[in-house]
């Protein structure tokens, strides 16, 4: 006598479950599926998070209070001092009344973002230094999950193949060290979000988001100049011209009501950006301690524009001369690190805004490491030299001009080193790794595999 088969378990088990659970499972699973490969990335997004706020438990148990502790430490942020001095335990940081300089210098998405958080700290704690320090907290609690997404989107961005790529952002010491000095994470996960949304096609959501991170820092508005550069050799103007549009009006939307009715608090960035002067970090500094003819005594906001319109110029011919249509992430890393290395400033965390690019334009790891090793020293030397300088003056504990300098000079030449292997790698194309798996351009969008209409080269692709 036969035995009847019986179906197997998982069948006997749905067969009891409600229709409606089974419908919301399956629509689970086609959205939890293709995350999986993703999620350690996602937990060494968290470690690399949680070890950034380690770095400054020294400052957050009570070092902020003694300048020579939090330099010794090297635990400073910005902030734990700007709930203070932007008046942010009391006022709003765009409509309040206080003087121009008192203003937030940054552009309104983090303004707003700090006015949140210090809003809800106010409802959270009496006490003015408590509240500072819960601002802290959020703020680092928001940055964390800016970094994880951060470093989710770009292993999206970089393909199933490349996707363990993304570990250089998750846990780079650079990363680490910089993470929570200032608000630059988030306008990192709006970049990469940008890419994402530019990969896929879908035009109007890279341009709210382009939008948004403009809105945030300043530095995404180099990507413009890196499509539009792809769209001229192309010929693909409408993806391109809906993704303005959309960058466009999400500024506008979010910038116009504090144009119009915070005008002093809304300019308070821009004015603050042409006025400053030469600071830290910046090669102009060192022309400027050495007093050179030129370049130490001329206005380094002229210098500046105009070195950066030279390098601009150079990568719109490299872009247009290319025996092979450069890879998007490759012109967007050369543009926006010939933006950093002829600002006027040259912040610690500014790392945060290239190591996603430089990692998708060369994932190479010996020229990586190279700079992680400047931009390590870096870090160590700003705090050192810090020690040295008015209001503290302890130069027994701090370094010299010329250590210091090593350390500027590090950044630049390791940077230059890695511009130099990208600009080898679009005019030799078979030499990039990306392109070795035959992959055309993995965040191109439309500019993937599309041939060429307007070229400067002697062969056009």
């Amino acid at each position: 006598m036969k035995t009847e088969e019986r179906p197997p378990l998982s069948e006997r088990l749905a067969s009891r479950l409600p229709p409606g659970l089974i419908t919301a499972l399956e629509r689970a699973r086609v959205f939890v599926t293709p995350a999986l490969p993703y999620l350690p990335l996602a937990l060494f997004g968290i470690l690399g998070a949680t070890l950034a706020y380690i770095v400054r438990l020294p400052c957050r148990t009570g070092g902020w209070n003694d300048q020579v502790s939090t330099y010794t430490n090297f635990c400073y942020t910005d902030i734990y001092p700007l709930y203070f001095d932007r008046q942010l335990a009391t006022e709003n940081p765009y409509f309040a009344d206080v003087p121009f300089d008192k203003h937030v210098e940054y552009p309104v998405v983090l303004g707003e973002v700090m006015q949140a958080f210090s809003w809800l700290v106010r409802r959270l704690e009496p006490d003015h230094v408590a509240q500072a320090v819960r601002f802290y907290d959020i703020t680092v609690i928001f940055l964390g999950i800016s970094l994880v997404a951060g470093v989710v989107l770009m292993a999206v961005v970089a393909g199933r193949a490349r996707r363990w790529d993304a570990l250089w952002y998750a846990l780079a010491p650079s990363v680490i060290l910089a993470a929570y000095i200032n608000w630059d994470l988030v306008a990192g996960a709006l970049s990469m979000g940008m890419l994402l949304a530019w990969a896929r096609k879908r035009q109007v959501l890279a341009g709210v988001l382009l939008g948004l991170a403009i809105a945030t820092k300043f530095y995404p508005l180099m990507f413009v100049g890196a499509l539009f550069l792809l769209t001229l050799r192309t010929a693909r103007w409408r993806p391109f011209l809906v993704t303005m549009a959309a960058t466009v009006g999400t500024w506008l939307v979010v910038n116009v009501p504090f144009m119009v009715l915070a005008w002093d608090g809304w300019r308070r960035f821009y004015v603050f950006s042409q006025e400053r002067g030469v600071d830290w970090g910046s090669p102009w500094l060192y022309f400027q301690h050495k007093g050179w003819p030129v370049l130490g005594e001329a206005d380094v906001s002229v210098l500046g524009t105009v070195s950066l319109a030279i390098l601009c110029l150079g990568i719109a011919i490299l872009t247009l001369a290319a025996p092979r249509r450069p890879r998007l992430a490759q012109i967007c890393f050369l543009a926006l690190a010939a933006f950093m290395m002829t600002n006027k400033v040259w912040s610690p965390q500014f790392v945060l805004w290239l190591v996603p690019f430089a990692v998708l334009a060369r994932p190479n790891w010996k020229p990586i490491a190279l700079w992680q090793l400047a931009e390590v020293w870096y870090f160590f030397a700003i705090w050192l030299y810090l020690l040295s300088q008015p209001p503290v003056s302890r130069d027994d504990l701090g370094i010299g001009d010329d250590t210091y300098f090593t350390a500027v000079w590090g950044r630049v030449i390791t940077i230059a080193i890695m511009m130099a292997f990208v600009v080898r790698d679009i005019l030799r194309p078979d030499r990039d790794v990306v392109r070795q798996a035959d992959v055309d351009d993995q965040v191109g969008g439309v500019f993937d595999d599309a041939p060429d209409r307007f070229t400067l080269a002697a062969s056009p692709r």
